[in-house]
């Protein structure tokens, strides 16, 4: 299934990635724990490859390009 993200143009997402970072080591179980990644923008631009978000960071407009592999889970919020 795809998914037209042009209906969602100008709204807020939420974007899970499948790329984990910030290993750290669980001294219980001596097993490796990895963060959970996101990024949120509200989405200006879709394209063949990917998404493109923009979003406030400490008062500097960024922009956010996230390739469709790396996309694991998104929320979309009407705000």
């Amino acid at each position: 299934m795809r998914i037209d993200w042009t209906e969602y143009l100008n709204q807020t997402l939420n974007v899970t990635l499948h790329e984990n970072y910030g290993m750290i080591s669980d001294p219980k179980s001596e097993q490796p724990l990895y963060e959970i990644v996101f990024k949120t923008g509200r989405l200006v631009n879709a394209y063949d490859d990917g998404l493109l978000l923009e979003a406030d960071r400490e008062g500097q407009m960024v922009k956010i390009f996230i390739p469709y592999p790396s996309v694991k889970c998104v929320e979309i919020f009407d705000i």
